[in-house]
């Protein structure tokens, strides 16, 4: 759990009394491959291996689920985070993409603000036949368990989290960052990395839905995705071209269906 602890000045009714708040951290990395910077994100510290490797596969730089690149640690700051890795990966296993397509600031808010173009989907791939469909009364109890483990947002107020669960509804991983898009790319990179990933039927979000998530969950043959708030219409208009199901607004037992349907 990545929290800071700063002081501050609480105004409330005309008074106002010192407080010392926690907050979630947030933290450059500079991530290498074989040596070459490919990106700089904005991340809340913790789960870097997991972080990356949901990244790569994301953008095709490195899809064999079987091997691991090698990650060696290059720097971490004061209060002793990873700021800077660089990752050993096989020319011959390494994805199609330019390593200089993605040179800019990728900052928390946006998992595609660091490409310098909106990059096509992943050509060749389709949505894996993961036989069943989300069943209307586990969507609530999969949020209510993804609260559950949202320890940082508990303390601090100020983290996203993201979790993935089989066709069941039984939850397979939980991750929680300051951005929407990193917390999705821990879960798919957690998934990898425990071998679980063709298990997935469904990743959840705490906040909103926009194209970047559902393109991550595409390239992760996860064919279903739900969030708390709202979904952009490109996240929609993409779910309903690549036949993924998608749901929002996902409060209080009501959930609207943009794509796809329930059971």
């Amino acid at each position: 759990m990545a929290i800071l602890h700063y002081q501050a000045t609480k105004f409330q009714s005309g008074a106002s009394n010192p407080v010392e708040d926690a907050l979630t951290a947030e933290a450059a990395l500079r991530i290498s491959i074989n040596g070459q910077v490919f990106t700089i994100t904005m991340r809340t510290p913790g789960n870097e291996e997991a972080l990356i490797r949901g990244l790569l596969y994301a953008e095709d730089m490195y899809r064999d689920l079987d091997h691991h690149p090698q990650m060696r640690v290059e720097e971490r700051n004061q209060y002793g985070y990873i700021t800077a890795v660089d990752l050993t990966i096989d020319p011959e296993k390494a994805g199609k993409r330019d390593i200089n397509s993605r040179k800019l600031l990728s900052v928390s808010a946006c998992g595609i603000c660091g490409n310098t173009e909106l990059a096509p989907l992943v050509p060749g791939l389709e949505i894996s036949d993961k036989k069943g469909a989300l069943q209307v009364e586990t969507v609530s109890e999969m949020f209510r368990e993804m609260r559950r483990h949202q320890d940082t947002f508990q303390l601090s107020g100020g983290s996203h989290a993201a979790a993935a669960f089989d066709v069941d509804g039984k939850m397979l991983n939980m991750q929680e960052d300051i951005g929407r898009h990193n917390a999705v790319d821990k879960v798919i990179g957690q998934l990898i990395l425990d071998g679980t990933l063709q298990d997935a039927f469904c990743i959840i979000v705490s906040g909103r839905i926009s194209y970047e998530i559902v393109s991550k969950a595409f390239v992760a043959g996860i064919p279903a995705l739900a969030a708390v708030s709202a979904p952009s219409s490109l996240a929609v208009d993409y779910a309903r071209t690549l036949g993924m199901t998608l749901l929002a607004f996902c409060r209080e037992d009501k959930f609207t269906v943009y794509s796809g349907g329930v059971g």
